[in-house]
């Protein structure tokens, strides 16, 4: 039986990440994936390949919609939804082995199957094949992250009532998608398809969309996608969904009680993720879960097993890649006796539609609860010469500041680049930067960042220049 000082199973963005950083520290290092390929839900079928549909559903957009006002008369301009897929497949593919390349690099041995605990320190890797290996793994993490969740009374055909997987691989452009919540993958993917010329229709069972995030970003979200088509039904509960032929009926009701229908083509079920923690035989190692089925951890992500971590989607916070990968490198770290940190309140949350939506921090409803004395400041992306020089005036920075000390608490971005823009903000509150700082520090001309500093102006005596 093969040993390894620390064996991670799941080889997504945070299990990935953790067998490099392992493998920098010295540690003997094994990876386990279920799948052929590496890198998980976020590489295979969530956040690459949706960009790259997103990107290129971008491009058809603005090809038909902005290119004569730029002075670019095109004609008879068509959608290849099957180049798209295969471009996106191709995206995927390099992404995918560039993360073979770096087990290669750092010397990480790959096993191919599915890993399940035979007890504390034994792994046993089911192949496809039938075939069994068992290694023994002197420290292990779970890093099998989420799989899309479903609501009572529906069963996801994967033809007509999907989830996001199978939204990613269609080989037509929907006339009309019923999609069932208002969160981000809902969002992002009904953007792809909505360029593209189908009529989305977004069923919410709360008051708005992006509901997690500051209220003022989902309610300008919100007015940029109905310039898309799409349409909103906030505060229905689904009731259900069936597939009839090429139809798709889904049932709700309303706050009055009424029922409702909604008719279309494809209904995409966008309603979250759960953690995957099936079938890893958590029992016989003694690992616990909580009533949510994450996986309990303490604040350096080791369960209740001392020689078990987990980390990701399994455990609680924000279902992200790049938090996955803090907590796995917080991880390797620990276990060689450094003192690695996260600030969770740090992490940043984008969507990626367009405008992009970017936040790091707390938003106003937060500081509101908490009863916290702050000020805002704010700065509209149509007074930046910038935005309009590329016609991309929709959206707004907002900043949320202490109001005594100035701290920087929140920063709230709706527009070009937000989530490139956000890494700044992040930065910033990382060393607790006051909303002057920004104020003074000199920022490129013209760029979209220089909206930042507008709004760290307007927060600190209203300020701002350019409005």
């Amino acid at each position: 039986m093969e040993k390894f000082d620390v064996t991670i199973i799941g080889s997504g963005p945070g299990g990935y990440v953790a067998a490099i950083r392992c493998a920098q520290l010295g540690m003997k290092t094994a990876i386990i994936e279920r799948y052929n390929t590496l890198g998980g839900t976020c590489l295979n079928v969530g956040c690459i390949p949706s960009k790259a549909l997103l990107d290129s559903s971008e491009h058809f957009h603005n090809a038909t919609h902005t290119f004569t006002e730029h002075g670019i008369d095109v004609k008879e301009v068509k959608v290849n939804l099957k180049q798209m897929i295969k471009r996106k497949a191709d995206v995927v593919k390099q992404t995918c082995d560039g993360i073979n390349f770096l087990m290669k690099k750092n010397k990480i041995t790959v096993f191919t199957g599915h890993g399940s605990f035979v007890n504390l320190t034994t792994i046993e890797i089911a192949g496809a094949d039938g075939k069994k290996t068992q290694i023994e793994s002197t420290k292990t993490i779970i890093a099998t992250g989420s799989k899309p969740s479903s609501l009572p009374g529906i069963e996801i055909d994967k033809k007509r009532i999907i989830t996001s997987t199978e939204a990613l691989e269609l080989t037509e452009v929907p006339k009309h998608i019923i999609i069932i919540g208002g969160g981000v993958i809902g969002l992002e993917l009904g953007s792809v398809y909505a360029r593209l010329g189908s009529k989305i229709s977004v069923v919410e069972f709360t008051g708005g969309i992006i509901s997690t995030m500051d209220g003022s970003l989902g309610k300008e979200l919100q007015k940029c996608l109905k310039k898309l088509g799409f349409e909103f039904y906030f505060s229905h509960k689904v009731t259900g969904a069936t597939a009839k032929g090429k139809e798709v009926t889904v049932t709700a009701e309303n706050t009055k009680g009424e029922k409702v229908e909604f008719k279309g083509d494809y209904c995409l079920v966008s309603v979250g993720r759960k953690p995957y923690t099936d079938n890893l035989g958590l029992d016989k190692a003694g690992v616990k879960l909580d009533n949510r089925g994450r996986i309990e951890t303490n604040e350096h992500l080791q369960t209740n097993i001392p020689n078990i971590y987990a980390i990701g989607d399994v455990v609680k916070g924000a279902m992200l890649a790049h938090k996955a990968e803090e907590e796995g490198i917080l991880v390797a770290e620990t276990m060689m006796g450094q003192k690695p940190h996260i600030n969770y309140n740090l992490i940043p949350g984008v969507v990626y539609t367009w405008p992009e939506v970017a936040a790091v921090g707390y938003t106003e409803e937060q500081l509101k609860e908490q009863g916290k004395k702050y000020k805002v400041g704010s700065f509209p992306f149509k007074a930046s010469g910038r935005a309009r020089a590329s016609m991309d005036t929709d959206g707004f920075v907002k900043v949320l500041a202490d109001e005594t000390t100035d701290e920087l608490l929140g920063v709230h971005i709706i527009g070009p680049r937000a989530a490139d823009m956000i890494a700044e903000a992040v930065v910033a509150m990382e060393y607790r930067a006051s909303a002057e700082d920004i104020s003074r520090m000199s920022h490129a001309h013209p760029t979209f960042t220089e909206a930042l500093k507008e709004a760290c102006l307007d927060a600190t005596g209203k300020r701002a220049l350019h409005i």
